[in-house]
């Protein structure tokens, strides 16, 4: 697919294929990143259906990445959530790796929590921990929004200034300290991948204020903001980024943190999801 030929028919196409398979109309959405399926079992009443199968979605071919939509109820609360995502490093313009938000926003969905793996600039933060995004940073040129306008995604220019929900944002960090979880905050900045940032890239991004570091989230929370859905996201600190204590990051360490936060974080997203409703 290519930006110039995702129209508002690609997406109701997609939305209705979904909406007429799934037994409730979702509240809240979540996508899971690399190595953080496992809330999918917590999924009651669950209505599996693969990327594959969907008018004009995108497939996963990450590692990890299920490429599949479940829709059922979790913590009584109707919830969309996708077992991974697409990311522009697979080969796709960042247009098609955003084109589930045209979705979901055809689907009226009003509130949705990204999540990732992150590899950590801050040096108090450690493998393990989890990270609320209060802010990003993008120098990557292309734009979600890119090509001819869509009024889906509201104003030709839309503002930025809160792309993160405030609002979303404390009830993230009330269920943490309702959970006794440590959350820590801080700026996501955004790299194309698929390599891993240089020890000079670390560094110019710590001068710009960078936390964290990744490959996804960014894009999606673009267009979730422009098109009006609220937005959280959650970095699932995976790594010390490349020259921060003398580290190299790797695929198997990325995978083996991002396993060991795994319930810590299923619980967070299910007491998020449970409060969202209330």
């Amino acid at each position: 697919m290519s930006e110039y030929h995702i129209t508002n028919d690609k997406y109701a196409a997609a939305a209705k294929y979904i909406s007429d398979r799934i037994k409730y109309i979702p509240t809240v959405a979540v996508v899971l990143g690399s190595g953080l399926s496992g809330l999918t079992c917590g999924i009651k009443n669950a209505v599996k259906l693969k990327y594959s199968d969907i008018p004009f979605f995108p497939k996963s071919t990450a590692p990890t990445h299920e490429g599949a939509l479940y829709c059922g109820l979790l913590c009584n609360t109707p919830v969309l959530v996708m077992s991974g995502r697409v990311h522009c490093y697979e080969g796709y313009s960042m247009s098609d790796a955003v084109f589930y938000i045209g979705v979901m926003a055809k689907l009226g969905i009003k509130n949705l929590l990204l999540t990732n793996a992150a590899g950590a600039v801050n040096k108090d933060f450690a493998p393990g921990d989890i990270m609320l995004i209060t802010d990003h940073i993008k120098l990557v040129a292309e734009s979600p929004l890119t090509g001819a306008h869509n009024d889906l995604f509201g104003p030709r220019f839309p503002c930025m200034t809160e792309v993160y929900s405030k609002e979303l944002s404390q009830i993230i960090k009330c269920c943490a300290a309702d959970l006794d979880i440590c959350l820590k905050e801080g700026v996501y900045m955004y790299f194309a991948g698929p390599q891993y940032e240089t020890p000079a890239e670390i560094r110019a991004a710590a001068v710009l204020g960078a936390d964290a570091v990744g490959m996804s989230t960014v894009p999606e929370a673009i267009a979730g903001c422009a098109a009006e859905i609220k937005i959280v996201a959650l970095s699932v600190i995976t790594n010390m980024a490349a020259g921060i204590l003398g580290s190299a990051p790797n695929e198997a360490e990325v995978s083996a943190n991002a396993k060991f936060a795994e319930t810590r974080l299923s619980r967070l997203i299910e007491s998020f999801a449970k409060s969202v409703s209330n």
